[in-house]
Order: structure tokens, then sequence, then C-alpha cells
């Protein structure tokens, strides 16, 4: 199989490391809300690529983790009054229920951060000891001027990070881009004790420490949305590869966005759809359950996954559509009684043929939209062979080439009689599903010009803690700032 390596930028073969093995860690979700169509495809995108390799015979040890300590989760609990755990449980339990709605195959490993704070605490010691970490006041940084090879996944140069970013100036790092392995403990903050004091890990530390765990210190992919090159990915490699002195992961795959009108869908522009929201929308249209998640992963599947895909109902009308269609030949196959016919050697060149197909485009970088489109032409020809004469044996013969390989897609796998009810109930069209946002509080003008003075102050007296609070809070709310050179700052929403 080929699989496009971001690190290297080209697609290339994949070579196990081991023979008959894929070691392959995908990062998971933050558990403090419900997941978007984002995370849906990141997870069929992964969840199609094991259950190919796996077709081809390779035992596929998966890890996918849970980020349950973080500054968004420490936030949600704040707000709601509760402890982290209870935010972090809810969200874990709503995951596991949206992936199972959709087909998504739990991974081989789930870990979660909290359970791993000995290996954490164990590589940021080692970071230390190699002279690539230094500790500040509990703080515990890496240093990114002390591994070279910094930038490599990203393919941007250190000297050229600071261009155009919006980084609080902290001048007790040696690097401003230098970034947090271990965090001292705040008031109010879940925290663990370690050599440097209480506190809690850094989000990237957090994923080097699990992914070593469960497969070893070198693995096979390394998986994750196009958003994670950087700094999160990027910062894994320098911290890993700092720590071991050997390669962290051979192939690293990365999805591409989900887009609202040509705009990245996320939580933080608040123009998200959630997975919940698509299965509630559809079941007032009489789809089952079922037949929408087999209509998401079709629409989801029908664009490259390295490429933009732009979420619209549209598409997931067409998307049904299609497999209408697919499902119409499947009762056509199933009514078939005769013996033998002229159009079973129509038939058997056309699985054939496919057969083929499906292998190499599924081999060629996990190309569905190709399969996609074989499946289709499979369709047409099957359909001819009905009208020339297709015999009963040949006709299960060819619907059980769409549930074998379809699995792989998680496709094709419902009672025809279940669909055809879903046909008929529903329209085969989806009204415009309109996205969730976010709830923004309405700061004023004088408030901004408020917490940007008390923001300078704290600047001043080198408080950077919480000049970087403010500056997150307002953030949060719609307003940016920009520092001047002359230690001044201006804002625009």
């Amino acid at each position: 199989m080929k699989l496009h390596n971001t690190m290297t930028g080209a697609t290339e073969p994949l070579r196990p490391l081991e023979p008959g093995r894929i070691g392959m860690y995908v990062c998971g979700v933050t558990v403090y809300d419900y997941c978007h169509i984002g995370h849906a495809r990141s997870a069929l995108v992964f969840d199609v690529l094991r259950r190919h390799l796996e077709s081809t015979g390779l035992t596929v040890e998966f890890v996918k983790n849970f980020t349950d300590v973080d500054d968004k989760i420490i936030k949600r609990a704040n707000e709601q009054g509760v402890a982290c755990e209870v935010i972090t449980e809810k969200y874990i339990a709503a995951y596991r229920e949206d992936m199972e709605r959709l087909g998504i195959r739990p991974a081989w490993k789930e870990p979660r951060a909290t359970e791993h704070m000995t290996d954490i605490i164990a590589l940021v010691a080692t970071l230390i000891d190699k002279d690539v970490a230094y500790q500040m006041n509990g703080d515990v940084y890496f240093s990114i001027e002390a591994y070279p090879a910094y930038g490599r996944l990203s393919k941007r140069r250190l000297e050229d990070l600071l261009v155009g970013a919006r980084v609080e100036v902290d001048e007790r790092k040696k690097h401003p881009m230098d970034f947090a392995l271990w965090k001292s403990s705040k008031p109010g903050e879940p925290f663990w004790d370690s050599p440097w004091g209480p506190g809690r890990p850094g989000w990237h530390i957090e994923c080097s420490a699990m992914s070593m765990r469960h497969l070893g210190v070198t693995f096979d992919i390394h998986g994750g949305g196009m958003d994670l090159i950087f700094p999160h990915h990027e910062n894994e490699i320098a911290q890993s590869c700092a720590a071991t002195g050997k390669e962290f992961a051979h192939t690293w795959v990365h999805n591409g966005f989900v887009q609202v009108n040509q705009e990245k869908m996320s939580k933080s522009l608040g123009n998200f759809f959630t997975i919940r929201e698509i299965f509630e929308k559809c079941e007032r249209y009489g789809w089952t359950g079922n037949v929408t998640a087999e209509v998401l992963r079709y629409f989801l599947l029908a664009t490259h996954y390295r490429s933009p895909l732009d979420f619209s109902d549209a598409g997931l009308a067409d998307a049904k559509r299609a497999l209408d269609n697919l499902y119409d030949l499947f009762l056509r196959l199933e009514e078939q009684t005769g013996e033998s016919g002229p159009g079973d050697h129509m038939a058997a060149d056309a699985i054939e043929r496919f057969q083929a197909e499906f292998h190499q485009g599924m081999e060629d970088d996990l190309n569905t939209p190709v399969v996609l489109a074989e499946f289709q032409r499979l369709r047409a020809e099957l359909n001819k062979s009905i009208e020339a004469g297709l015999s009963k044996g040949k006709s299960a013969e060819a619907r059980e080439a769409y549930r074998t390989f379809g699995r792989v897609l998680g496709l094709f796998d419902i009672a025809t009689k279940d669909w055809r009810f879903a046909k008929t109930a529903a329209s085969t069209s989806i009204d415009s599903i309109e996205p969730r946002r976010e709830t923004l509080s309405v700061v004023t003008p004088d408030q901004i010009d408020q917490l940007l003075a008390e923001r300078r102050a704290a600047r001043q007296r080198k408080d950077f803690q919480r000049a970087d609070e403010i500056r997150r809070s307002l953030l949060q709310q719609g307003i940016t700032i920009e520092d001047r050179p002359d230690g001044t700052s201006r804002w625009k929403r």
C-alpha cells in the first residue's frame, strides 16, 4: 500500500516495521464537548485505513487517546461548578455513543492522559537529563533550539516561527517558542505530584508518552487532522526523538478539514454541526440511525481524505440518492430466481474487474472516491447482466461481493427491506441544517480597554500567566489583540 507521508511530502510504500503488524497512533479528542462532523471525518478516515489494512491480513494495533486534562476542560468544569472528571466522563461516553452510531470501531487501546502520569513524568525527566528541557518555578519547557531538526514536519524554519506569531513574550524562556512539558498547579486546577512540584502535563507530552507506552518508541503510522501538524505533531516529534535518539513515527498521515461555505469548520469559529444534531435531523425525515450512518459515511468518503470537504445538506442528499441506487440493485439481485443465464458471464467479468479496481484504489493512498465510483460502475454492469438473464447463484455472489468489499468502508450492511422503508418514508433531500453557534458574551469597548490596561500592568510586573489569561479570555469572546513594538496594544473584533 502507498500512503502520503506528510514528513516527506511524497506518496510512499507502507513497509511494516514488524512483518504482519502495523502500529498506528491517532490523536483523539479533548473531551469537553460533543463531537462535530470534523471529528467524524477524522475518525472515519482512520477507521477505514485500519479496516483495509486488516483486510489484507495485517494485524493493526490501533491506539487513539482521550485528552482528559486541558485548559478547556478545566474552564468548562469551573463554569458548571463540577469536578473535571464529571465533564470528561460525560463526553467520553458521548464520544463512544457517536462513534458506535457511525459504525466506527473502538481502537485497540484508548488511553487517557490522566492514566499515564507516571509515563509523562518519566519522559519529562528524561528530557531534562538530556539537557533539552529546563525547569523554572515549577514549570518545565522544551528548548526547541536544543533540537536542530525542529520544523521538519511542518517545513517551518526556526527563525521564521516568530514572524506573525501571536505569542506572549515570556522572558523566562530561552526561546519564545519553547513549549510547556509540565505546568505548575494553579488554584482550582487538578494537579499531580512531580519532581518539579505539583502540576499537570502540557498537551504535546501526553501523546508522546501514551503512544510510546503502547506502541514502542518507534511505530508505523501517526495520524490526525491537518490542524495538528503544527504545533502539536511538530512538538511531539521534537520531544520524542530528543528523548530516545530514534525516529518517532515512520509515516505521518493527515486528513483535510471539513468546511462550511469554504471556511474551516471548528468550535473556535462557532460554525460547527455536532454528529448528534445531524442524526436528529435525519431521524425527523424518517431515516433510521443505520441509514443515516451509511449516508454520512458515503458522503465523507466521496471526497479524498486529504482534500477539504464542504459540508452541505445537498451533499448528504446526493449520498442518499447514490445509496438508493445501490440498494435498488440489491433488491433486484435478491429477486433473481432463475438458473444459469446469459448474464452470468457478464457478471463474473464485472465482479473480477471490480475486485482489481477496488484493491488498486484502496492501495493508492486510500482513494475512496475512486472506489465508490467503481461500486457504481459495477452496479450499472450488473443491471445489464440482470436484463440479459442472471441466475440466482450468480446474483447471490454479486450481492456478497458488495457486502465483503463494502465492509472495508462500513457500507452495504443494511437489510434491503429496511432501506426501502427509509427510502419511501423520507424525502431524499434534507433542508438546511443550521450549525450550532457558541453564544459569545457581549464585551464593551470600555471593558476591553480596562482588560488591556490590566494586561499591560501584568506584563510590566512579569505576571505573564495573568496576561495570557486575559488574552485568551478576549479571544474566546471574538476579540484579537495585536501588540505593538512600543509596548502598547490594539484590538479588533
